[in-house]
């Protein structure tokens, strides 16, 4: 009784909406509901058992406990039945219908609790609740198998760069070691020390001795010249000291290479898959997946989308378990939800999730448009979802024994960014061991110089001239007072002229 009427007072009403209880469960209490839903794992699997079920007691998954959770704070009875047509829901080319979209659109069903994606064109025509699980589209792809190690692997430690750097550096070592083992007086010796008279001096730092010094030292073997000047052996000491570095390095990174298998996937996200054609990949038919990539504006999308639907028979899929069944028999990348390739990655550690996520998106209950349940639902399931019971039933469903994870990532060649410090040491080490040959020079001409004047630039422009030689002369000035001349200038320090019969 909401009210009284009399021919007298008219009518007089005793209640109104706002002294009604605003319960949630009392437009749900004891009802029963028709849910469709669809075979996926872990959403909804048929549960084990030797005995014969019936009802809803055949099913199990993480949709099933939804279910009874949402359930059991609305107080409705509920009876699940698989879709007819094993199809989440799409629209065809005449704007008909199939899957649990349909029989929510004709009544069939009261609610849909699947894996049931919410989006633009399925909200037009059925209503969702908020979603109870946010995910995104991915690639499923079989993991790469280790690349067999190729002839050269031994240079993989080192960058291209690097290999490139340490031979020139070789070489200009080399190079520098020539010039300042002909330019420091310190270098040449008497090659008859039985004669101590004798005029005749030599050097061992010709061009292919400085290069075989060089390469010696970088192969850690050495070789029989020694320097014995200091500039010679700044140079000897700081190639020493670029070659432990170079070596040790390469070493340690050669280990690496040798213990860690390197991995190499050919696709990395969907660009790569767009930009070939080699590897084929498609989606679930009829699956929200599907009209993403069929109603995409974006480029890349499109064009993925031209590729899959020119190889609808091979590329589209029944269902996910057939696309997955593809995945590790072919050559074969499947476009799902992430939440299902976690599921799966869990329990084949042959299988992987390229990339990340395509798009953005969420699993809604799905009601008859205009339906009173789904607010309710809502409620239930914001409910649900702030006492952790959301994030507790997708641990339980979700959880598998895992895959063992990698030991180490996979080792990267060394580059300039890792050791190209030893390169500037290196040739700070060269400049010095040059102003240091420049000084023992002029200290030595000083030294056997009588007067000032003897220490001339013409002088030393010839002396380096003739320090160019394998082996050069000594003559004896001849001292001539009085005598400013060229020529006496040239004589007065102890001249190294070439021996004519000496050299060739």
């Amino acid at each position: 009784q909401i009210g009284v009427w009399n021919s007298y007072s008219g009518l007089n009403m005793t209640d109104s909406n706002k002294d009604r209880s605003t319960n949630i469960t009392d437009s749900l209490a004891n009802r029963t509901l028709i849910v469709t839903t669809i075979l996926e794992d872990p959403y909804v699997m048929y549960k084990k058992s030797d005995k014969p079920l019936y009802g809803n007691d055949r099913f199990e998954g993480y949709c099933l406990d939804l279910l009874k959770e949402l359930s059991n704070i609305l107080g409705f009875i509920y009876e699940v039945k698989l879709v007819s047509d094993g199809k989440y829901g799409a629209q065809n080319d005449k704007g008909e219908w199939n899957g649990m979209v349909k029989e929510l659109i004709d009544h069939k069903a009261d609610l849909a609790v699947a894996p049931l994606t919410i989006t633009y064109v399925r909200e037009k025509v059925i209503d969702f609740s908020k979603p109870f699980m946010t995910l995104g589209i991915s690639i499923l792809y079989r993991k790469p198998n280790g690349t067999n190690p190729g002839v050269f692997s031994f240079l993989n430690p080192l960058s291209p760069d690097i290999w490139m750097y340490v031979l020139l550096a070789c070489l200009g070592v080399s190079c520098v070691l020539f010039v300042i083992a002909r330019f420091t007086p310190y270098e040449w010796y008497n090659p008859h020390p039985c004669n101590p008279d004798s005029d005749v001096v030599e050097n061992n730092f010709t061009l292919l001795n400085s290069f075989w010094f060089g390469v010696g030292a970088l192969m850690q073997q050495g070789s029989e010249l020694m320097p014995k000047a200091l500039s010679t052996r700044i140079v000897g000491g700081i190639w020493w000291f670029f070659t432990l570095i170079i070596i040790s390095s390469y070493t340690a990174n050669l280990a690496a290479f040798l213990t860690v298998e390197r991995m190499e996937s050919p696709i990395d996200s969907a660009d790569d898959l767009a930009k070939q054609t080699k590897i084929e990949y498609g989606a679930v038919r009829d699956g929200s997946t599907m009209t993403f990539f069929k109603k995409s504006k974006i480029s890349t999308y499109e064009k993925m989308w031209a590729f899959m639907s020119s190889r609808q028979q091979t590329a589209l899929m029944k269902n996910n378990d057939e696309g997955i069944q593809r995945v590790l028999t072919t050559d074969y990348a499947l476009l799902m939800e992430s939440t299902s390739i976690e599921y799966v990655t869990q329990r084949n550690c042959n299988l992987t999730q390229i990339g990340g996520l395509i798009d953005s998106k969420g699993y809604g209950v799905g009601t008859p448009i205009g339906s009173p349940y789904r607010d309710k639902i809502t409620i239930a399931i914001l409910q649900l979802q702030e006492e952790g019971k959301l994030h507790m039933m997708k641990e339980k469903w979700w959880r598998g024994n895992g895959c063992p994870e990698e030991d180490s990532k996979e080792a990267s060649a060394l580059g300039v960014e890792n050791i190209g410090g030893i390169f500037i040491v290196l040739a700070a080490g060269l400049v010095l061991s040059v102003f240091v040959a420049i000084g023992e020079f002029i200290y030595k001409s000083r030294k056997n110089s009588d007067i000032e004047q003897c220490l001339s630039f013409n002088a030393i422009m010839e002396e380096l001239g003739i320090s160019l030689k394998h082996q050069k002369k000594l003559k004896k000035r001849s001292r001539t007072k009085g005598k400013s001349s060229f020529t006496s200038i040239l004589t007065c320090h102890q001249r190294r002229t070439l021996r004519k019969e000496t050299i060739a």
